[in-house]
């Protein structure tokens, strides 16, 4: 009962003092509204009467007119210059540096399309005749380079994959018929349908290059690895190099940019090792011993010419114990100077000059049988040293590096081997057969030969190599996928690591020591079994445009930078680098924000990664594929070329 009291209280008191709040709370908004609207009758009033003194913001929108006071500092002509238009827009709110405004680098006109820059046709007729040397590197000057990127003909098509690239090449490809027809009984290619046929032979084995393979195997052992790297001079579209190839010989096929049209390019969509190139005036683009083996048939070099010249530049980049072969004229001229249309008188007298340039150069003629001759370079220059009162010429070479080859003349003094302690001791040191080369310590290195460069060095770059490699393919699908790339470039190869990791799948690397680099060890690659040249990459490569699959490129644009324009270097990998080809550039981080600059004007797709061992090495990836893209079908009186 006491509870029910309190509660009809606590009713009855509770609802008075509510409706007594809510009438308290009306009056008070009442009360404010009133005093807001006499606030703003009070404002619109003071603004009508004190406008006309007023000398506001809103005074330029008056009719009357601006005039100056007596102390202003300001022109009359400045003021009447004055623009009332926006000075800035949403981009100036954020500062952009000129580095990253992208530069779209537009088509070549369709005539560049296979452009060799260093070996243009139009610009070697300027040059002299002697000796060919209008057929050597002749390179624009940088104000003259091509700012285009070439294109790929219109049809162009992936090649096939090795090994069926060795035997087909897609017409599209590379369209000229000239060498079908030419060379139509010596079995170099046919023309099927949409594709070209390579049925291996050459000019002086039309049975084949497995067949003349064979011949040259039983005079030479060419299959228990000793014989690992070989160069087959004039090489025509590079069949010996393809199917010695299948003896785990790997070759250097060169030959000039000349009347036998698209030859190394023939070579290289084929899937096989090769360059332009030419014995002229300068040396090879490669170290002193760099080959086991040197090849020429019927390559139309005057071996016994300029005082053995040539021979003597074969002798320099010959290893000790090398042979050389030679076939096709003056070789058993005997049975062939009728073919030949020469008299036997003339080709006696050119075999008989070669037999003594060589015996000068103290090779000794290990074999001639039927139309191959075989002469062998000593181990050693012991002998050599000792005859040379015998043979006053050539004398051996005094004061000069026998490595350097870029642009450096050939002349006719005698490359001297290393030293030796005894008469059967190899100079240079003895390289093991093939496999185990290519993991032993270099014999340059062993020696202590290069600075800075030791057996321990070797070994530590060749772990980090192998675990770069596994990064790489998880990076990139397609160089995982066996036979997906074939043809390879590393522009920076040090000591050959990247291409030792990938000798296991079905590529080749053309590994690059540039010549501005502090330490050459390009003979370093020749002594594991690898190949490569000599570059400067502030010059074009001698190669054509589409040679590579996939390029490398290690701390490249920091060795040149402040040496040449980094766009060059970039569309000249543009140049040589397939449509829907790969990239891999490991720089550092700022390095690689302005090559990315470039690569996005160049119709790749780009992106910049992480180094393998995670985000905090300044060194990064910049990881790209080059899109695919042609010239358009060619039409009439077409003046230019656009993308297709």
């Amino acid at each position: 009962m006491a509870s029910n009291k309190n509660s009809s209280c606590y009713l009855t008191t509770v609802r008075p003092m509510f409706l007594h709040c809510k009438k308290a709370n009306l009056y008070y908004m009442v009360f404010l509204i009133i005093l807001c609207s006499i606030s703003y009758l009070a404002g619109v009033y003071q603004h009508a009467v004190g406008g006309a003194r007023s000398t506001s913001a809103s005074e330029p929108f008056s009719d009357s007119p601006c005039t100056l006071s007596e102390n202003s500092t300001v022109p009359a002509t400045e003021l009447e210059a004055l623009e009332f238009l926006p000075l800035h827009s949403a981009e100036d709110s954020v500062p952009v540096s000129e580095a990253a405004r992208v530069r779209h680098f537009p088509p070549c006109d369709a005539k560049y399309s296979e452009y060799t820059p260093c070996e243009d046709a139009e610009r070697s007729l300027k040059f002299e005749r002697e000796r060919l040397v209008y057929r050597e590197r002749h390179c624009p000057a940088r104000e003259e380079a091509l700012k285009c990127r070439v294109a790929a003909p219109y049809g162009y098509k992936t090649p096939f994959r090795w090994p069926e690239s060795r035997d087909s090449v897609w017409y599209a490809n590379v369209p000229h018929k000239w060498l079908t027809v030419e060379k139509a009984g010596q079995n170099w290619v046919r023309f099927q349908g949409d594709r070209f046929r390579f049925p291996g032979g050459g000019t002086m084995f039309p049975r084949g290059a497995d067949a003349y393979i064979d011949e040259i195997g039983k005079l030479i052992n060419l299959r228990d690895g000793s014989i690992r790297t070989a160069i087959d001079t004039g090489c025509g579209v590079a069949s010996l190099g393809a199917y010695l190839l299948s003896r785990n010989i790997i070759t250097m096929s060169f030959a000039p940019k000349d009347t036998h049209e698209a030859q190394v390019q023939f070579a290289l969509e084929r899937g096989v090792p090769a360059l332009i190139g030419i014995l002229a005036s300068n040396r090879l683009p490669y170290p002193s011993r760099a080959f086991d083996m040197a090849h020429c048939s019927r390559c139309l070099i005057p071996w016994g010419r300029y005082d053995g010249l040539y021979l003597i530049e074969v002798d320099r980049i010959l290893r000790p114990g090398g042979y050389w072969i030679l076939s096709g004229p003056p070789i058993n001229w005997e049975n062939h100077w009728k073919g030949w249309e020469r008299t036997m008188e003339d080709l006696k007298a050119e075999q008989s000059k070669i037999e003594r340039v060589a015996k000068s150069l103290c090779w000794k003629k290990f074999v001639q049988r039927g139309d191959i001759a075989i002469w062998r370079k000593p181990t050693n220059h012991i002998h050599c040293q000792m005859n040379r009162k015998v043979f006053k010429k050539p004398q051996f070479c005094q004061a000069q590096d026998p490595d350097k080859a870029w642009y450096t003349k050939m002349d006719t003094c005698l490359t001297p081997l290393p030293p030796v302690s005894n008469l059967k001791a190899v100079a240079g040191g003895v390289l093991p057969q093939w496999p185990k080369r290519l993991s032993s310590v270099p014999p340059r290195v062993s020696s202590g030969s290069l600075e800075g460069i030791t057996a321990a060095n070797f070994f530590e770059d060749s772990e980090i190599w192998k675990r770069r490699i596994s990064h790489y393919k998880a990076l990139t699908i397609e160089l995982a996928q066996r036979g997906r790339y074939r043809n390879l470039l590393d522009m920076n190869s040090y000591l050959g690591g990247f291409a030792a990791s990938l000798v296991d799948d079905p590529v080749w690397v053309m590994n690059v020591v540039p010549v501005e680099a502090k330490v050459d060890t390009l003979g370093v690659i020749y002594e594991r079994g690898l190949i490569g040249t000599y570059q400067s990459w502030c010059e074009p490569m001698s190669t054509y445009p589409r040679t590579y699959d996939f390029i490398h490129a290690n701390s490249v644009f920091s060795l040149y930078e402040d040496r040449c324009e980094m766009e060059d270097i970039l569309l000249e990998m543009d140049r040589i680098l397939r449509p829907e080809g790969g990239v891999i550039i490991r720089d550092d981080v700022d390095v690689l924000v302005k090559v990315k600059t470039i690569t996005d004007g160049l119709n790749w797709e780009a992106k910049i990664l992480d180094h393998e061992n995670g985000p905090l090495e300044r060194e990064k990836l910049l990881v790209a594929v080059k899109l695919y893209w042609t010239n358009p079908p060619s039409e009439p009186n077409q003046g230019g070329s656009k993308t297709a």
